[in-house]
């Protein structure tokens, strides 16, 4: 039996399995990106499937502080977009 990778939601705090969680990571040349396939290299920073936890980050600067770096709108506006294709996925599955 493999193990299930925890992380923490950077709004929230809760522990969920890893591949539940949405990881945005800021590579070697500063560029931040969602990564989807949760591979990339670089610093990472997860949150939660859920636009509660989106705002409440957007609201604190989480992803800035937590990557290091300056976070563009569009970064946020392309989580927002992950986050409601996930909802929208679920739904049509159930």
């Amino acid at each position: 039996m493999t193990k299930a990778f925890q992380r923490k939601c950077m709004a929230c705090n809760a522990k969920k399995n890893k591949y539940s969680l949405i990881r945005i990571v800021r590579i070697k040349n500063g560029e931040i990106l969602i990564d989807k396939t949760g591979k990339l290299d670089g610093r990472g920073a997860y949150i939660c499937n859920d636009i509660k936890c989106l705002e409440k980050v957007i609201k604190t600067n989480r992803i800035g502080r937590i990557l290091k770096s300056n976070i563009d709108k569009k970064i946020y506006e392309d989580i927002r977009g992950v986050i409601i294709d996930n909802e929208e996925h679920n739904q049509n599955n159930k």
